[in-house]
């Protein structure tokens, strides 16, 4: 039987046009507590950003609600003006009250204050990906699309994805506009969205999983610390690099405020699961 290592595609085009790095990094961890303001550390914060790109990082996500402002001000601060090709997808649709608390509201004034905010800290003309963070379940979805749709007319986004949708959402958004990725939870032991995962690889739409390891159950993990310990890896690179070989259209974001953590995490591209490997991951139990 055929036990060989498969060479893993290390970029991808959004919107067929903006080509990134598929290990890309998530800054909602650079904020303080329950994402809640300021980090910490911000030198360490900004020593992080840096890093990320120095290390080929080429697309960064954050949200305005991700602080709030704090990320998308820290992320200004330390790269900008920014390097050639790096690509910021940033999100609007989620309020702040508190520490861990995300009310949704997804009205078009709200997602024009929150995009306008975006612009100004990012210190951007027009933001590469800007993403719906939530559908509002109070407001009819066609009006946030709308204003999506005027926005990217208006010259204020390139690109539009969406973001913890089913099929059915990303199908409606494609009236208005073309939705370029989706970000979902999404994992090698939670695989809720596998079917939309799939219907995005087959319409060219990036699916950019958070949460890339969901904790799941000690089968799991038992799974993932066995092959982790034959490739001298951790679990949590084991299954960063699941997600690379599960789909070419997967790009990855995985977040921390540690550089040594971030390094770690940018190794996970170079570990060469064989199909064994696979096959034993693919029959984790998805949550």
């Amino acid at each position: 039987m055929n036990n060989t290592a498969i060479s893993i595609e290390k970029t991808l085009a959004i919107g067929g046009d903006l080509t990134v790095n598929r290990l890309g990094y998530g800054a909602m961890r650079i904020t303080g507590k329950g994402i809640w303001g300021p980090p910490k550390d911000e030198g360490g914060a900004i020593g992080v950003l840096k890093r990320a790109v120095e290390l080929g990082v080429n697309f960064i996500d954050t949200a305005d609600s991700y602080g709030p402002h704090i990320s998308e001000e820290l992320i200004a601060e330390a790269l900008y003006p920014y390097p050639e090709g790096l690509v910021i997808g940033t999100k609007g649709g989620l309020m702040r009250t508190g520490p861990d608390e995300w009310p949704v509201n997804a009205h078009p004034d709200h997602l024009r204050k929150a995009l306008e905010g975006s612009l100004k800290r990012l210190k951007l003309d027009q933001i590469d990906l800007y993403q719906l963070h939530r559908i509002d379940p109070i407001v009819p979805a066609e009006k946030s699309f709308e204003f999506l749709q005027q926005a990217q007319e208006e010259g204020l986004i390139k690109h539009i994805g969406l973001s913890e949708v089913d099929i059915d959402i990303i199908k409606k958004a494609q009236d208005f506009f073309e939705v370029v990725s989706v970000q979902n939870m999404y994992s090698v032991d939670n695989r809720k969205w596998e079917h939309v995962l799939q219907y995005c690889k087959a319409h060219n739409i990036v699916f950019i999983p958070w949460f890339p390891l969901a904790g799941g159950n000690v089968t799991s993990q038992q799974k993932l610390k066995k092959i982790a310990e034959k490739h001298n890896a951790t679990v949590h690179q084991v299954a960063l690099n699941w997600l690379l070989n599960h789909s070419d259209n997967i790009l990855l974001i995985p977040g921390t405020s540690s550089i040594a953590h971030l390094e770690e995490n940018m190794e996970a591209i170079s570990i060469e699961l064989t199909d064994d490997d696979r096959r034993e991951l693919n029959s984790i139990s998805p949550q």
